[in-house]
């Protein structure tokens, strides 16, 4: 076995996390980008089961189809939550802190994240997310891993050090994300009790001998090394601060709480995930009788009750200007309710932002949904997930397009997700009016049809779905001149139905629903 396949699946997947106890340490880096010393960090918040969307953000504009569609579970419009950022749809009522934090600007939306040719599987939908790839590519590395590991040239020797005395990522829990492991080793440490100090067997002076065994005795020996003192920054920074405010008692805050007093304790980790789960509502999603009640409503209330104590204590700490965080979800559920009161997996689902410095916007419009909904049929996907995250690397790290194309591994839109204060960029602070840069005639139609759109010039995309969420053609997917243009879809050996046709130029993008006859 070579040295890199030993680190990468022997170390990772055996020695550390046998050793470690109540903490897992699994792999740690330096970074050297500058905007990354501001101490700015960034907190993923898992929803794992595949959320419904459709009954978190809820669109008003067109309800009575929302409502046709979902008989059994449908929210009723005089109990949903407005918010002035977009007048067309409504929070779930059990969403009450994460409207204030629309009210006092500090959380965005982007409705229908996902991305082409969507997997329904648990596993794999999750492992599509943590490691930012198509759905038919399979990579054993993350989307964090990646960029942590693309900043760390000398990793893993002469770590900690003065300029990065803590571990780069941690997961708060007992097992590492995907989504932070790096090309070769995990750039994250699982952390479960911040107030347990490890001390590993091992020594500063240690020598061994220049062979295979020798090697990977010495590396086993420095990462003990490192672990120890990573264990003992945690535990120090753990004891320097004390939360503000209570919280409700659940895992999800607890794991923030955690996140909250090592952010101002001192730690200087930029990247923390945590996560919570429950939110595959097969059945019994909501109470019958009384709908905005029941196990998606209590799921729902968890999260906004946490994140909002986790915004509240942060303020108080006097650290929350650093602090910026987004929720996901693997999946979201289909359109129409099955008859068990509960929804099964579907495809796209909203993202929340939340934080002093992220823009207030709902980026993206009320779903498409049919008059006549099948079992099948899926909400169409607005945004790619992976343009998320290039808007988050881009906007609250300042990472350079190179950078980014290296770690998403593709160039993807950016979205204004940050203030423009944060990388001194250009964004917008004003919701997303509705406008209309794309048609197509005829419509219905047979053959083919002529599609015409304005372009602002710079990289344009136009996709076609089904209602499945599977991607049928690409027909454009390059740089244009600003201006008029055209293109002829050929339909003929499309199936008889419904599609959906995706425009996206720059930050821009709109969906239009496309009839074959």
């Amino acid at each position: 076995m070579k040295r890199r396949s030993f680190l990468k699946t022997g170390l990772n997947g055996v020695f550390l996390p046998s050793l470690l106890g109540g903490l897992s340490i699994k792999a740690f880096g330096r970074t050297y980008e500058s905007t990354m010393l501001t101490d700015k960090v960034l907190v993923v918040v898992q929803l794992n089961g595949g959320n419904d969307g459709l009954n978190t953000v809820v669109p008003i504009d067109i309800f009575n189809k929302y409502q046709a569609a979902r008989p059994n579970i449908y929210i009723a419009e005089s109990k949903l939550l407005r918010i002035e950022q977009n007048e067309n749809l409504g929070l779930h009522p059990a969403m009450d802190d994460i409207h204030d934090l629309f009210l006092n600007g500090k959380a965005g939306l982007i409705q229908g994240v996902g991305y082409p040719n969507p997997n329904f599987s648990h596993f794999r939908a999750t492992d599509i997310w943590n490691t930012s790839t198509d759905s038919d590519k399979f990579i054993s590395n993350g989307w964090l891993g990646r960029y942590l590991a693309s900043k760390n040239p000398s990793f893993p020797s002469g770590y900690p050090n003065n300029e990065e005395p803590d571990p780069l990522a941690i997961q708060v829990g007992s097992i590492v994300t995907t989504a932070l492991q790096g090309p070769i080793f995990s750039m994250g440490m699982a952390v479960s009790n911040p107030e347990n100090d490890i001390e590993l067997l091992a020594d500063k002076n240690a020598s061994y001998p220049n062979s295979y065994s020798g090697e990977h005795l010495d590396f086993i020996n420095q990462t003990s090394l490192q672990t120890n003192s990573y264990s003992k920054r945690i535990v120090e920074a753990n004891a320097k601060a004390q939360n503000k405010v209570d919280y409700p008692d659940n895992s999800l805050a607890q794991q923030l709480q955690v996140v909250a007093r090592l952010v101002a304790g001192g730690l200087k980790t930029k990247i923390y995930y945590v996560n919570f789960g429950g939110f595959d509502t097969h059945a019994n999603q909501t109470n019958t009788g009384n709908t905005a009640t029941g196990l998606h409503a209590n799921l729902l209330e968890t999260v906004s009750l946490s994140i909002g104590a986790f915004m509240r204590d942060l303020k108080q700490l006097q650290v929350s200007e650093r602090v910026m965080g987004f929720t996901y979800s693997e999946f979201g559920r289909r359109i129409k309710a099955n008859g068990s009161n509960g929804t099964d997996h579907g495809t796209s689902a909203p993202v929340f932002t939340f934080g002093e410095n992220v823009n207030s916007v709902v980026l993206g419009h009320s779903p498409d949904i049919p008059s006549n909904v099948g079992t099948r049929d899926n909400l169409p996907m607005q945004y790619d997930f992976r343009s998320v995250y290039a808007s988050i690397l881009s906007g609250w790290f300042c990472t350079d397009q190179s950078t980014l194309d290296e770690v998403l591994l593709k160039n993807f839109q950016e979205l204004p997700l940050v203030k423009a204060n944060v990388c001194q960029t250009i964004t917008s602070t004003q919701p997303e009016q509705p406008s209309k840069r794309i048609s197509n005639y005829p419509n219905p139609f047979v053959n083919q049809t002529k599609v015409a759109f304005q372009s602002e010039g710079g990289h344009n995309m136009i996709q076609v779905f089904d209602l499945q969420g599977r991607l049928i053609d690409r027909p454009l997917d390059k740089e244009l001149k600003p201006g008029s243009h055209e293109l002829v879809l050929n339909t003929s050996n499309w199936n008889h139905g419904s599609y959906f046709l995706r425009f996206q130029n720059g930050p821009y993008q709109e969906i239009r629903r496309l009839i074959k006859n």
